[in-house]
């Protein structure tokens, strides 16, 4: 076939044709002028997508080049605390009030001169106004920590280097289908006989799309994609940017798109809810046009919209293609070491009242094999006991950028923490302990030294404005007493979501709203994970429920009382969660239901309670100083003859 013919069929010049071509794979020669039948078949066979794929390349390279051009032209750099005023940040950017308000309006913050933004919505601001901003920092400690992860990554050598899953992250409004999407894109990738392990959600999972694994995160919020990048994770390699086509672009919908911004990863538009009446593609292109300047391809621009139905699963496939597209562009970043020790960023947490604190983690370099002890910020937080992969079935070792369920830690880690394996400090488990026994204190941004042995209430703030949500803080601040200490675990605008929830969930926290709404789905989603929630109007009603529960919560101390001690002398019988074990007691007489420290060489190993005592053939209650008997132990099976048994139990004084 004639190279003129050719380029003819596909609507470009042949000048154009030549030079496209060899970046393709098709080296034909600077002066051919025709071309084998069968590889031209080929070429127009595959046309759209090698077009699509220029564009996607075309589009990286105006993207850095403009990142470029945008740097040199910063024409001042400043810093800021925080939490800083909009009037001192003007004052200190050198920029003009009216500037400073209009660009927060068209991010949906709505704010007065002497309301306090924090630093992301500054550094926000100032990137587009022109201005470098930075955070003061104060503790080098965290710094350090901060750094942790992307430390270890550049020290790897890169000939260990090898490919591994491309991470995806799906974002957008609240209501505008991706939880949906999630759903589908899980569904319409696997077979009829696994759903039913499918629907064991972790807050990630993995797919395969013409032979290639694709990682999802499903994150909590936007927040806590924020918090895992200011922690120095890279989380996501391409981004999913959901907009239902019968609402259009909202508020969550720019914050969304200005964190997918920051973030640098590219990223595809799905129009989603086409397979409603009332969709409209063209106006949600339009919005997206004039609100974010971002201009689709058809409409002669270089942001690629996908059109899909996720209730339906329409357009789900071509989709995972754009996404595998975009990730092949990526594919010189898209590596890791398999053969390094684990670390990775906690994507989900919670405590189970079976399975006591559970993390999901995703990993980003190394391998994590069931055993492994893991640590974070140099303390131990315990041994992976049980691996989990996104199934819900059970695994020995999860590879780079593979999602895993961990089960056996001693301490539950937050949202964005990076973890990895290592021994690090021992913590004491009963320092953790709370009035019920479970170990649901969370990672406190205050030190262990401010927060002494004060009893904590978690909350999540959510209120209509800055203002509000800074007022109310400042006031839990001025009710906090020595015995019991209010935390805010998070703080922001808006109605509550369901990353709320979540959140909530994770850090034994109860919500509270101020000035907002809530829908029917969030308070039915509230009450299936057990999280508590309240709405109020009043401040001063808000901060006198509170002063209740405080007072409430500071009549109520619980005392350790060390009860007598077992030399363990012999070992009757091991199951996978409990032992028999017989021995001498020592001291004060023990009691059934009492709990256990295991000593060995001086240093308590573990712990568990114990759930029954004999003598002889008869089952007791308790038993004295002096007496021979056998108790029922459970915890962890790793008790010898040798050990030390100190029983204790946990009283309520006030």
């Amino acid at each position: 076939m004639n190279i003129t013919e050719l380029a003819r069929i596909l609507k470009i010049t042949p000048g154009e044709l030549k030079e496209i071509l060899p970046k393709l794979g098709f080296d034909i020669g600077a002066k051919a002028i025709k071309i084998n039948k069968s590889v031209a078949s080929k070429i127009i066979k595959e046309w759209p997508t090698l077009r699509r794929k220029m564009q996607i390349e075309r589009e990286l390279e105006m993207r850095q080049a403009r990142k470029k051009e945008a740097k040199q032209e910063v024409s001042k750099k400043i810093t800021v605390p925080s939490h800083i005023t909009v009037r001192d940040f003007a004052t200190k950017a050198g920029l003009q009030i009216n500037s400073v308000l209009t660009s927060l309006m068209k991010n949906g913050i709505f704010a007065s001169l002497n309301e306090k933004i924090d630093y992301d919505t500054a550094w926000l601001v100032g990137s587009e106004l022109g201005i470098e901003v930075s955070e003061e920092k104060n503790i080098d400690k965290n710094e350090e920590k901060d750094n942790t992860l992307q430390e270890i990554l550049d020290k790897e050598e890169k000939h260990k280097l090898l490919e591994r899953p491309p991470v995806i992250v799906v974002m957008g409004h609240v209501d505008h289908g991706k939880t949906k999407l999630l759903d589908s894109i899980r569904k319409s990738q696997v077979v009829e006989g696994e759903a039913g392990g499918i629907t064991q959600h972790i807050g990630a999972y993995q797919v395969e799309r013409k032979g290639q694994t694709i990682t999802f995160i499903d994150t909590p919020g936007h927040e806590a994609f924020t918090a895992m990048r200011s922690r120095g994770a890279k989380i996501a390699d391409v981004a999913i940017l959901v907009v239902a086509a019968d609402d259009g672009v909202k508020p969550q919908t720019v914050e969304a798109f200005r964190i997918i911004e920051a973030s640098g990863v590219p990223f595809v538009v799905a129009i989603n809810k086409i397979d409603k009446p009332e969709a409209n593609i063209d106006n949600v292109k339009q919005e997206l046009s004039n609100q974010l300047n971002l201009i689709p391809e058809d409409w002669g621009g270089k942001t690629i919209c996908s059109s899909i139905s996720a209730l339906k699963g329409e357009g789900i496939n071509e989709l995972l293609d754009v996404v595998l597209l975009l990730a092949e562009t990526e594919a010189d970043n898209i590596k890791a070491n398999p053969e390094a020790p684990a670390v990775g960023t906690i994507i989900e947490s919670h405590v189970d009242k079976g399975a006591g604190p559970v993390a999901t983690i995703l990993v980003q370099n190394g391998t994590l094999k069931a055993g492994d002890q893991l640590m974070f910020d140099n303390i131990n937080i315990g041994k992976v006991r049980c691996l989990n992969d996104y199934n819900g079935e059970k695994a020995e070792l999860a590879g780079p950028y593979t999602p895993a369920q961990i089960i056996g830690l001693k301490k539950l880690p937050a949202v964005g923490d990076i973890v990895q394996v290592g021994t690090g400090q021992k913590i004491r488990h009963k320092k953790i302990r709370s009035v019920t026994g479970a170990d649901t204190q969370i990672r406190s941004a205050h030190s262990d030294a401010e927060l002494g042995n004060a009893k904590l209430i978690n909350v999540i703030i959510k209120s209509d404005v800055l203002g509000s949500a800074e007022a109310i803080e400042e006031s839990l601040e001025k009710i906090n007493t020595e015995k019991v200490k209010v935390r805010i675990v998070k703080k922001g605008l808006g109605n509550i979501t369901d990353g709320d929830v979540k959140q909530a969930e994770a850090s034994g926290a109860k919500i509270i709203g101020f000035n907002i709404k809530s829908s029917h789905a969030i308070e039915d989603l509230a009450r299936e994970r057990g999280v508590s929630f309240k709405l109020y109007n009043i401040i001063y009603d808000l901060i006198n429920d509170l002063k209740a529960e405080m007072k409430e919560l500071a009549g109520t101390e619980i005392v350790r009382k060390d009860l007598g001690t077992m030399n363990v002398l012999a070992i009757f019988k091991t199951d996978a969660k409990n032992q028999i074990v017989g021995g001498k007691i020592k001291g004060e007489q023990i009691k059934n239901n009492s709990l256990v420290d295991v000593i060995r060489n001086d240093k308590v190993i573990s712990f568990g309670k114990i759930s029954a005592i004999r003598c002889g053939k008869e089952e007791v209650s308790q038993v004295s100083d002096g007496q021979e008997c056998g108790v029922t132990y459970e915890g962890d099976p790793i008790v010898q003859v040798g050990d030390i048994l100190q029983f204790y139990v946990e009283e309520s004084e006030g």
